[in-house]
């Protein structure tokens, strides 16, 4: 599997590339800004990108969707929950961050289906509480937390449509019951290193304690 981390933009965000080296075919995960150096790692890499997944509708996380669509002609996927928040994103706020528009998503995702690239399947957990449609992805070894779970905290839960009893309870219920190995890659870089383990952070994480 190729597995490229990428911290992008100005708030610290994280970018992910993976693709089936067999096949070539790959995703990008929350591809927020600086899409010429991730479209630059992808032909590196020998990856075509097949899908934009977005975590969540959050603007730090869609702000590249525009540009990484026009320019691969990839199908966006977001969960359903969080399908509105692409193309409803306040005039000011995308002028704060200095973002375009996202396109609205090509392809709705819920709990428990699959995104397939290659022979390399990653299974939609729905992990709300940072948003209602926020979501994990799952790889045997790999978990893509987005902003639910970060290394030694989790997601802020003040914005519209957050929980802390939500978030809690996606986090004890369906990420720190993966296998203790899985690497966690979430989605930005706020911890003491830039990535964890499923163990680690059932152990350590001072929020989960």
């Amino acid at each position: 599997m190729f597995l490229k981390q990428m911290q992008v933009g100005h708030m610290a965000v994280f970018a992910y590339l993976v693709g089936d080296r067999e096949t070539g075919e790959g995703l990008v995960i929350d591809p927020a800004a600086e899409t010429d150096r991730i479209l630059s790692e992808a032909e590196r890499g020998g990856i075509k990108i097949k899908y934009i997944v977005n975590t969540h509708g959050h603007v730090d996380h869609i702000s590249g969707n525009a540009d990484m669509k026009n320019r691969t002609g990839a199908d966006i996927i977001i969960h359903s929950d969080d399908a509105g928040m692409l193309v409803s994103t306040p005039p000011m706020v995308l002028r704060m961050f200095r973002a375009k528009p996202s396109p609205p998503a090509d392809v709705i995702v819920q709990d428990g289906d699959i995104i397939t690239i290659g022979k390399i399947e990653l299974k939609v957990i729905h992990t709300p509480g940072h948003s209602p449609g926020g979501m994990a992805l799952y790889t045997p070894g790999y978990v893509f937390t987005g902003d639910t779970l970060f290394v030694g905290g989790l997601g802020r839960t003040d914005l519209p449509g957050g929980s802390w009893k939500i978030i809690h309870e996606s986090i004890v219920n369906k990420l720190l019951t993966l296998p203790d190995n899985t690497i966690v890659l979430s989605g930005h870089n706020y911890g003491r290193t830039p990535t964890s383990t499923i163990k680690n952070e059932r152990e350590t994480n001072p929020f989960l304690q």
